[in-house]
């Protein structure tokens, strides 16, 4: 394999970019890709890819109810997926990782199975201002279907979560509280071990949604002390269509099925049934196989670079990047510092629709988010309807960054 690495503390980011082929590609005769949408799916290594091909052409077949050669070779990998899913999160165990769709249906396996079993009209569950939709509209479902109360937890105007309104909204005593680790609009990276302290002192479980930080940071939910976990395949160098919900054991085994169906039962006669054991009993149907054996291909490709130096390589590129959109007049960007954020910026330019900016800028090669990235409620703390957000992962450049910068400048001749 191609050496990912230079040296200890930094990426040979060149070496990197070549195991990704779509950044090889030209958008238009003459434009190559500027790829800073990262926030909303990452680009895959070949060896990604590959794993997928391999899988199908060579192991496939459904799981866990065949004996023949090709179904235990399936069910051994995608087993060995979940061993390194579970490794690469701190999990005690495998069984308590499930393999889920994304992050926003592992919030509502969460939501749908302990929040329907353990919540009634009188409780409490603790969100904040700056969620992904993932993990507010799943909480509104079910208080609209059981009557419990919801409070949030304000975001300062530099972009952070307002502790001490957290620690006043704790004494309520909510039975949950959910939050984010790190913001896919801001790039706060929120402090979620010295808030699950408070919050378990308090009485409450913890779950954080992850999915914007395990694919850029080292994660270990038993240093955290979390509850649960949620995060998701695609944005982490893996394929759509396969994400993980880490939950500890104790309460996987007292939570409820979410789906009925194969797999999920240990027996079933007529009118009644019998659970499978964790994490089975969350995996009715057949699952995304192959979609789970790439995953732990991205855990393999990720582990071997080194997720602290992925980070560090984030933080180079946003604190390059906040320098350089301070140099652009009329560039406001939303959220903290660059030593207390991840390698997302999300600004507003002038009085330039962010869908305006967007295009000019693919006219150009660079790709950016234009909306309100499934985060309405933190932009209308903000007071505006959108906002441009450029986004960085392990592959990305400084020299990208200056093309953004280039391209913003177009924008800006082009509305006068």
């Amino acid at each position: 394999m191609m050496s990912a690495v230079r040296s200890a503390e930094e990426l040979d980011v060149d070496a990197i970019r070549a195991q990704f082929p779509i950044l090889q590609r030209e958008v238009r005769p003459g434009v190559p890709l500027v790829y800073l949408d990262s926030a909303a799916t990452s680009q895959k290594p070949q060896r990604v890819i590959d794993s997928l091909g391999n899988f199908l052409t060579s192991h496939n077949a459904n799981i866990h109810r065949g004996i023949h050669v090709l179904a235990e070779e399936a069910t051994q990998a995608y087993e060995e997926a979940r061993d390194k899913v579970a490794r690469l999160v701190g999990a005690a165990s495998a069984s308590e990782i499930v393999f889920t769709r994304n992050a926003t249906e592992a919030i509502n396996l969460v939501v749908a199975s302990w929040g329907r079993a353990n919540l009634g009209p009188d409780d409490r569950v603790l969100l904040t201002e700056m969620e992904h939709h993932a993990n507010l509209v799943p909480w509104y479902m079910l208080a609209d279907e059981i009557g419990f109360a919801l409070d949030f937890v304000p975001i300062t105007d530099d972009g952070r979560l307002e502790q001490e309104a957290y620690r006043r909204l704790l004494k309520k005593g909510p039975k949950m509280a959910a939050f984010g680790q790190m913001s896919n609009v801001l790039g706060t990276i929120n402090p979620v071990k010295e808030m699950t302290r408070q919050a378990h002192e308090a009485g409450a479980l913890v779950l954080v949604d992850a999915a914007q930080s395990v694919p850029h940071m080292p994660v270990d939910v038993h240093d955290l002390d979390v509850d649960f976990l949620a995060f998701s395949g695609h944005k982490m160098c893996g394929p759509t269509g396969i994400g993980a919900l880490y939950a500890r054991r104790d309460l996987l085994e007292d939570m409820p099925p979410y789906m009925g169906g194969g797999e999920m039962i240990k027996r079933v006669g007529l009118g009644t049934f019998v659970s499978n054991d964790v994490p089975h009993k969350f995996e009715a149907g057949t699952p995304a196989i192959a979609e789970a054996v790439a995953l732990g291909e991205a855990v393999d490709f990720l582990t071997e670079i080194g997720l602290d130096r992925v980070y560090a390589h984030d933080q180079a590129m946003i604190s390059y990047a906040l320098e350089r959109l301070e140099e652009v007049p009329g560039v406001q960007v939303l959220g903290p510092e660059a030593s207390q954020r991840g390698g997302v910026a999300a600004f507003t330019f002038e009085s330039i629709h962010p869908h305006d900016v967007s295009q000019i800028l693919d006219s150009r090669g660079i790709a950016v988010r234009a909306g309100h990235h499934c985060a309405m409620p933190l932009h209308e703390r903000y007071h505006v309807p959108a906002t441009t957000r450029a986004s960085f992962y392990l592959y990305s450049k400084p020299s990208e960054v200056d093309a953004l910068i280039e391209g913003l400048y177009k924008v800006k001749e082009v509305f006068g």
